[in-house]
């Protein structure tokens, strides 16, 4: 699409505006954020668009989109959905050998179980191997609990931590601004790292990989914008 405004603003109720008219999600539906900060870097996302609308470059009019239009309307059920990883989390799923890897994912992600432990007075099932191993069922609780308390806007942005490193624990901490972007992607890619190290990364899955990335690394830019 060419670009066909010329002036950006955002009005009193947190609203876009292209030339006057009011920015709509592709449901239709008004966008309006929810704090001046992240108002004003959507608005500049507009303005910086040239002569064509590029949306891949509009990172956080996406994770706006998706808020309004998806999130919010099934708000409970999505939180849920986050929630679950925690019946399988990566952070109870050991390997069994070689030893340097065993010590490097105890080294790495039992800091982050002691303060889910701490934070929300939970027990946590840690296993060696790849067998489903449940949770105890009030750990699983206090985790849906938890997330059901956040907002559209953030369950956004703790989607894409949640679903990239695999972990609902490593979600929350993100939440709470516990865990920064490049951590998360230590902790969440601890196995995937250790093994480039040892053999090398494969070339065809780069793409992918930075494409996780730069998802994270929105998704901390929306998180700092909503505080």
């Amino acid at each position: 699409m060419k670009r066909f405004y010329k002036v950006v603003a955002v009005t009193d109720t947190l609203g876009i505006t292209l030339d006057g008219k009011p920015v709509r999600t592709p449901a239709r539906v008004e966008l309006r954020l929810p704090t001046r900060a992240l108002a004003d870097a959507v608005a500049a996302e507009w303005d910086a668009q040239e002569t064509e609308i590029k949306p891949e470059a509009m990172v956080l009019t996406g994770l706006a989109n998706a808020a309004i239009d998806r999130i919010e309307p099934a708000r409970a059920d999505y939180a849920q959905g986050l929630a679950a990883y925690a019946e399988s989390d990566l952070l109870c799923y050991r390997a069994e050998a070689p030893p340097a890897l065993v010590a490097l994912q105890a080294e790495k992600w039992n800091p982050w179980l002691a303060w889910a432990t701490a934070r929300y007075d939970v027990a946590f099932t840690v296993t060696a191997g790849i067998i489903h191993t449940p949770q105890p069922p009030a750990t699983c609780a206090r985790i849906a609990a938890a997330y059901a308390g956040f907002d559209a806007f953030t369950l956004a942005a703790l989607s894409a931590a949640v679903t990239i490193a695999g972990s609902a624990i490593l979600g929350l901490a993100f939440g709470a601004r516990a865990i920064d972007a490049d951590t998360l992607w230590q902790a969440g890619e601890l196995e995937e790292i250790w093994q480039a190290e040892q053999w090398g990364l494969d070339p065809l899955a780069i793409p992918a990989r930075e494409a996780r990335q730069r998802s994270l690394a929105a998704a901390e830019r929306l998180l700092s914008l909503l505080a």
